[in-house]
Formats: C-alpha cells, sequence, structure tokens
C-alpha cells in the first residue's frame, strides 16, 4: 500500500465525529454571505432588470425613469463595463446582454439604498425588444437542428455486427427531465473596494478562483487585485460552480462604480428563473442481448439540453457517455453525444455531472427489456455485471470489481432479499388495487475530473509558537463535510487531538488556482494537499526532537500530542517542541501541494484513463403502488457503499442518505416544466415555487432505512485509504424508480413490460399501471399504446416491429 493510503493507529481519520460547523448550523450562528452585510456599511442592494421573452433582440433601454424612483443611486448596463462584458469561461455568456436568450434574462442591473427601491427602480426600467424565434424543448431543438459544442463519440468493437449477431434486439427512445438545485442559500455576493482598489468579494460559490478569473476579466484587472472568500453555502450541489461569477462580477463592478459595498442576493423566483439546472436528455438507442440475456451491443445517442449557453455541457456530456455502462460489461458500444441549444437558463453541474443521466440510459433499458426476455430484472443486472480483466467502452482498465459482486451480495443477504420477494409475490396475489415491487440496482462511478488539469490542489498550514494549528485548503464547504474531514487529515498527520486544529475560510490569496470544489474530489484532492503540508511540518518537527531525544528522526512518532522515540515511553510534548523549534529557527509553516497521478484522457477520441478509481455501490428499494392514483411508498431501503476506509464515518453515511434521497428526488418527484405554447410566456418557468415544484421531505423518506459501508474496501493511492462519497450515492436511487417500474407492472400479465417516464410522478405511475392493465386486458405481454399525458417525458410504448435474420426485433 502506498504511504498516502497508510494509517496509524488511533489518528483522528475514521472517527464518527459530528460536522465541524454542526451548532452553529442548528443554533442559526453559522454566517453565510448574505449575512455579512448586517455587519457591513452602506451597503448597496442589486435587483435585476428581467426580460420576459424566450428569444428577443433589446431595441431600446431606457434607464432613466429608474434614477428617478427614490433611493436609485445607479444602474449597471453594458456601456459601464470596463474590461469583458462576459461571464462564461466559453465566452459566450455575456453579462449585459442585447439579445434575451430566456424568459426572464437580466439585461441590466439597478443599485439602490434598500432592496425595495432597486426593485421599483428594476419596475420602472424600460426594455424595448424585437421577439425572435425560439426553441423551449429538446425536441424542437433537434428538430430544428439547434446544436452546440462538442459531438464526442466513444467507440469499442463493431456495433453493426454486434448486434445483428444477437438473439434479440430493441431499440426505443427515452426523454427525462432535468432537476432544480433548489439549495436553502440563493445566489449571492458581496463586494467592496479598498483604500488601495483592491476587489474583496464574500460569494456562495463552489470555484472561488474561476470566480476571481471571471470578476477580474470583466473589470478589466489582474486577478492578484482580486480577492474571493467563501465562508460556506447553504448547499450547492453543482448549481454553484459556474454560475455564481456573473453575480459576483455585477456586485463587484457596483462596488467599483459606486465606491460601496454592493450586495447580490436573488430571490428564490429569481434564482429558479435565472440559474441552471440538471440537463435534460433526449436518447435514441438499439441494444442488442444473446440468448442468456448478457448484452451484446448498444448504439445509443444522447442529446443534452444546454439551455443558451455552453457552460459545462460538453463536460457534462462526456461523463454522461463515460458512465451509460454504468456497472455493466458492452462488448460493442457506440455512443454519440451532442448538445442541444435551447432559449432556457444555461444548464449547468450537478450532483453526478452527467453520470446519473448516463447512467439511466442503461438502467431504463435493462428494466424494461428484462420482462421480454423473460429473466428477472434483478438477475439480468446481475448477469451483467463487469468482471475481472474487463475495461470500460473507453478504454479504462475496471479494478476492483468484485467488489460489485460482494455488494450485491451484501446487499441481497443483509436486505433478505429473496425471502422478501416471495413475501411481494404472495401481497400482491392478494391484493387487486395496492401493489408492490422491489428492485436491486447498482452503482459505478468515476472518481476525479474530465479535464485532466483540474485534478490538483493547494494547502497552507501554520504552527503557532502555542502549538495552534490554522489550515487553508482550496476546497469549499458546502454542508458535505469537507472541513471536517480536513481536520481529521491534519490531526491524523500531526498527531494531534481535533480541538488543538482550526480551520480558516476559503480565500484565493490564501490558496491560488484551485479547482472547483466538485466531482465528488474535494477530499481526495485537499486531503492530499493538507498531508503534504503537515507531513513537511511534521518532518521539520521530527529532526528536532531527534536531537532532544537522542533517536533518529526516522523513529519519532506522533501521536496524543506528544512526539516520542520508536517504542519509548516518554517523549517531548507538542508545544515545547513547537516553542524549541521556533528558538531554533525552524519553519513552522508549510505550502501543500496534491496531484492526482495515473491519469490521461484523450478527449478528441474518447479513450483513456479519466479516473482515479470507481467508487461502488448496491441498493434495494420496495415499494407500493396505489393501482387508483399512481401514489406510492418507499417501503425499505437497503444500501451497502463502497467508500474506501471512511475517513469520517458519520460523515460519509449522512452523505449517501442525503445523496439517495436527491436523486429519488430527481426520479419520482421533481419535474421542471417549461411553457413550451405559442403565447406571450412562452418559455416562460412555470414551476416558480416550492408551491409548484416538489421536493423530497419526511414524507418521502423510506419507512425503514438501512445504510452500511462496505468493510475492508481500503483504496490504494488516496489519501488514508478512502474513496469520495459526495455523487456516487445520488445514483443508488435508481432502485426505486425501478421497484416502481415492477410494481406498476404487477397491475398487468406476467411478463409484461411497461414504459415508465422519468420523473416517476405519481401521474407518470397512474399511466404506467394504465398500460398494465392494458395489456391484460388484450393479452399482449408487451407495452399497450398508451402515452402519458406530459410532454417530451418517458419514453414510446413498445410495438413488435419485424423479424431479421431470426432475430426479435422490437421498438420501445
Amino acid at each position: 500500500m502506498s504511504e498516502l493510503s497508510q494509517r496509524p493507529e488511533n489518528g483522528a481519520v475514521g472517527v464518527a465525529v459530528p460536522h465541524e460547523s454542526a451548532a452553529l448550523h442548528v443554533t442559526g450562528a453559522a454566517l453565510y454571505t448574505d449575512d455579512l452585510i448586517y455587519r457591513t456599511k452602506d451597503v448597496l442592494h442589486a435587483h435585476p432588470v428581467q426580460v420576459p421573452r424566450a428569444h428577443a433582440r433589446v431595441t431600446a433601454l431606457r434607464v432613466e425613469p429608474a434614477l428617478r424612483v427614490p433611493g436609485v443611486v445607479r444602474v449597471l448596463t453594458a456601456a459601464d463595463v470596463p474590461g469583458v462584458n462576459d461571464a462564461g469561461v466559453k465566452h459566450d455568456e455575456p453579462l449585459f446582454p442585447d439579445e434575451v436568450m430566456f424568459f426572464g434574462h437580466a439585461v441590466c442591473w439597478v443599485l439602490a439604498e434598500t432592496f425595495e427601491a432597486a426593485r421599483l427602480g428594476a419596475a420602472a426600467v424600460e426594455v424595448d425588444v424585437e421577439p425572435l424565434p425560439s426553441h423551449v424543448t429538446v425536441r424542437e431543438a433537434i428538430a430544428a437542428g439547434s446544436f452546440q459544442g462538442a459531438t464526442p463519440q466513444i467507440l469499442r468493437g463493431d456495433v453493426e455486427a454486434g448486434l445483428a449477431g444477437a438473439a434479440r434486439v430493441f431499440s426505443g427512445d427515452f426523454e427525462f427531465a432535468g432537476q432544480e438545485h433548489f439549495y436553502l442559500e440563493t445566489h449571492c455576493a458581496l463586494a467592496l473596494v479598498d483604500e488601495a482598489g483592491q476587489i474583496f468579494v464574500q460569494c456562495s460559490t463552489q470555484h472561488p478562483s474561476e470566480t476571481q478569473e471571471i470578476v477580474a476579466h470583466v473589470l478589466g484587472r489582474h486577478s492578484h487585485e482580486v480577492t474571493v472568500q467563501c465562508l460556506r453555502m447553504g448547499g450547492g450541489f453543482g448549481g454553484k460552480e459556474m454560475q455564481p461569477h456573473g453575480f459576483a462580477a455585477v456586485a463587484a463592478l457596483g462596488a467599483t462604480l459606486t465606491g460601496r459595498p454592493v450586495r447580490v442576493r436573488l430571490t428564490r423566483t429569481q434564482d429558479l428563473t435565472m440559474s441552471g439546472k440538471r440537463h435534460g436528455f433526449h436518447v435514441d438507442w438499439r441494444v442488442g442481448f444473446d440468448e442468456d440475456g448478457h448484452l451484446s451491443a448498444l448504439d445509443a445517442t444522447l442529446t443534452a439540453d444546454g439551455g443558451w449557453s455552453l457552460d459545462l455541457s460538453e463536460p457534462v456530456l462526456a461523463r454522461a457517455l463515460c458512465h451509460t455502462d454504468n456497472a455493466y460489461w458492452l462488448p460493442h458500444v457506440r455512443l454519440t453525444g451532442r448538445i442541444a441549444r435551447t432559449n432556457k437558463t444555461s444548464n449547468t453541474a450537478f450532483r453526478g455531472f452527467g453520470g446519473p443521466q448516463g447512467m439511466l440510459v442503461i438502467e431504463d433499458i435493462l428494466g424494461r427489456c428484462a420482462p421480454l426476455l423473460g429473466i428477472d430484472p434483478m438477475e439480468l443486472r446481475r448477469r451483467n455485471l463487469y468482471r475481472a480483466g474487463q475495461t470500460t467502452p473507453y478504454g479504462q482498465p475496471v479494478r476492483h470489481p468484485e467488489r460489485l459482486h460482494r455488494l450485491w451480495a451484501q446487499v441481497l443477504d443483509d436486505g433478505a432479499v429473496l425471502a422478501r420477494q416471495e413475501e411481494i409475490a404472495a401481497h400482491n396475489a392478494r391484493h387487486p388495487h395496492a401493489k408492490r415491487g422491489l428492485a436491486v440496482t447498482p452503482v459505478k462511478f468515476g472518481i476525479s475530473f474530465n479535464f485532466t488539469a483540474f485534478n490538483q490542489a493547494g494547502a497552507l498550514v501554520h504552527v503557532y509558537k502555542d502549538g495552534s494549528v490554522l489550515i487553508n485548503h482550496g476546497g469549499t464547504e458546502m454542508g458535505q463535510g469537507l472541513h471536517t474531514k480536513m481536520l481529521q487529515v491534519a490531526a491524523t498527520s500531526l498527531g494531534l487531538p481535533l480541538e488543538r486544529i482550526r480551520l480558516a475560510p476559503t480565500r484565493t490569496d490564501k490558496v491560488p488556482n484551485t479547482s472547483a470544489t466538485a466531482a465528488s474530489s474535494g477530499a481526495d484532492l485537499n486531503g492530499g494537499a493538507v498531508r503534504h503540508a503537515c507531513e513537511q511540518i511534521r518532518g521539520r518537527l521530527a529532526r528536532v526532537a531527534g536531537v532532544t531525544l537522542g533517536v533518529n528522526p526516522a523513529d519519532v512518532r506522533f501521536a496524543d500530542g506528544v512526539a516520542r522515540g520508536l517504542g519509548a515511553a516518554d517523549g517531548i510534548a507538542w508545544n515545547e517542541l513547537v516553542r524549541a523549534a521556533y528558538f531554533q529557527r525552524v519553519q513552522l509553516f508549510a505550502a501543500g501541494y496534491y496531484r492526482t497521478e495515473g491519469l490521461h484522457w484523450d478527449s478528441s477520441v474518447m479513450r483513456g484513463s479519466p479516473f482515479k478509481y470507481f467508487a461502488y455501490g448496491v441498493a434495494a428499494a420496495e415499494v407500493e403502488v396505489d393501482g387508483f392514483t399512481g401514489a406510492y411508498r418507499t417501503r425499505r431501503v437497503d444500501i451497502v457503499h463502497d467508500v474506501g476506509d471512511s475517513l469520517s464515518p458519520l460523515i460519509d453515511i449522512g452523505q449517501i442518505e442525503g445523496g439517495f434521497v436527491q436523486g429519488a428526488g430527481w426520479l419520482t418527484l421533481e419535474d421542471p416544466r417549461w411553457d413550451d405554447g405559442e403565447g406571450p410566456t412562452r418559455g416562460r418557468l412555470s414551476t416558480q415555487a416550492a408551491s409548484t415544484y416538489k421536493l423530497p421531505s419526511f414524507s418521502e423518506m423510506p419507512e425503514v432505512f438501512n445504510v452500511t459501508l462496505l468493510a475492508e474496501a481500503e483504496e490504494d493511492g488516496v489519501v488514508y485509504g478512502s474513496k469520495a462519497v459526495g455523487e456516487p450515492p445520488l445514483m443508488l436511487a435508481f432502485s426505486v424508480r425501478e421497484a416502481l417500474r415492477q410494481a406498476a407492472a404487477a397491475f398487468g400479465p406476467a411478463g409484461v413490460a411497461v414504459n415508465l417516464a422519468s420523473p416517476a410522478t405519481p401521474e407518470a405511475v397512474f399511466w404506467a399501471v394504465e398500460q398494465a392493465r392494458a395489456a391484460a386486458r388484450d393479452g399482449h405481454l408487451v407495452e399497450a399504446d398508451i402515452a402519458p399525458p406530459q410532454p417530451g417525458a418517458g419514453a414510446h410504448a413498445l410495438h413488435p416491429d419485424s423479424e431479421q435474420a431470426g432475430q426479435a426485433v422490437s421498438r420501445v
């Protein structure tokens, strides 16, 4: 095992400690960006001027009426930008646009003494526009040929030959929705300028360095003139990786021009209508199986709904393609990706970053095809799991595939799955109007940024003369427990109790050029950097201790705040050692650095090993569906998940639970809707509040929820043998969706295959139940021709097409 993965006995890592800010959170004492306005003098408030058109050209902008509103100080427009009028890393997102690209696009911002004055001022601004043609749905964009960005493709083997040689071939299409981040804290920033003209921005951002970069180029400044700090976020989930930059730039521009602090804080409706979401997808596919139900070939075209600009759509699409295999071996595969340009908010990162969308494709295929193959869905999935020696479609060896099989077996055992399947069959036979279903689904998720250069991190660790320790690192805290883990890593590396260490807010003037806290890589990257810095300090102190104790420095061990010689009972206390080192002029601070080794990726051909390792998990979910309404409840969920040798078990279990529930929300509840009619509100987001956008709550939680961490799962080459946990558990929620499919199918004859829309809302489940009932009435073991009354949701019904070369060819 590598030195990075080795952990000492009785270290702070692996201990179930509470979140470092838990007490502050529950008492309301934790400070967030917008709380700082009450500690800042003479703050101006910013309000956007939003245009209610899906697509239009601005022909006139009159701001004078706003300036006559009491309290209004200034209106920011494109003419005020001293640098580059763009807030996107692809330079396709004008900060002050002259072409409205989505309903609610902000064309200017009003600054005023109060938020209400700013709102009234924004309402007074007069904007004349010339309406332009728009594409609101993915299908509209596809029909019009409205695409943007790269069109990557992953190829392996001979797909046409694989399909021709398959015993059974199916084809279909599938469209599924995106997801609103709905973090508790909306986008916000507070900017001020000091006496030297330096810009300081407090921002709720997952990517302070990129926020710094965007603010600098909007202002025409250098990065060293801009400092960005993130105290903490009230949730991010990827929504604050790219999209905070423009709001921070507005605040910084306002502060620069007025000389006063400027606050940007979106209302919930503004946040929902102005910020991007998870990408929805449209997918066309063909799949082949051999006589034993093994996957032979898959040909799929994935079209991501990018919204009006690129944002992160290209890497999201790339990750979706790289995860379409999920945990299954595909001998012949052709995966083609493209990005639709629609007149909606620019879609962006969301927990899983395209991985969930790619995995949903194969899970939906297996769930729909299993009954037609005459194979239990759970068995079909098990048969196709990766095994030793196999590689992904893009050429990366699948290490530790045996863990998938261990996880699968443990879930079946711990959850008594086989016995419960018999109980469910008996229940369904007795109850004509309430059916149950139980599904088991796996997860294989690659950990690292798609873009190799992002896989690096820095840290700065100070040891003060009194022995106390201060950590700075480049990761941001959005509630996921990264800071807690970094404290545990530092305490373990230095051999100190946790209370001796404090962690400072994330700032660009402490650790520069950081990557976003994203891709589930925060603990791996920043943990490696923190440990590197601590090891440098420990090595220097070991030399001082070695002289004092009369031992070789290599034999000095640090534990419980004492440095001892190997095997010795006595030693020198940490505080005493630090003070001695100071008087010997030994450096007591260090900059740490970490880069993920072993990565190589050629995006031009979509080949290589882009991931450090794979995180695995398996979930079993049982649901019950009401046949009259489609309403359902999740009776039980059993999860076993691979987090390596956990840095912080309490944090990791919380992340697994939270990720699973968020995934279940995406797949079963959360249904973002836009007006796609031809009236004046075309392109308007209809689900603008919690009253119209359904989020998972206590009532949707599993009645029995068992989460277990896989034992004996140390990962070599990662800090203290741990694995990432932020994103992979979200995909465990496929088990709920597939259980709903099986429960709906139970209303029909044995072997019926039902189409299930995504999200599988109660309405969608009801229509799946109706499909099963139609099959029972008509005597078909295929999907009935009943389409759910939801635009763009779900997939087409299954219809037998033809017999070719002895194959059963079906259209799903």
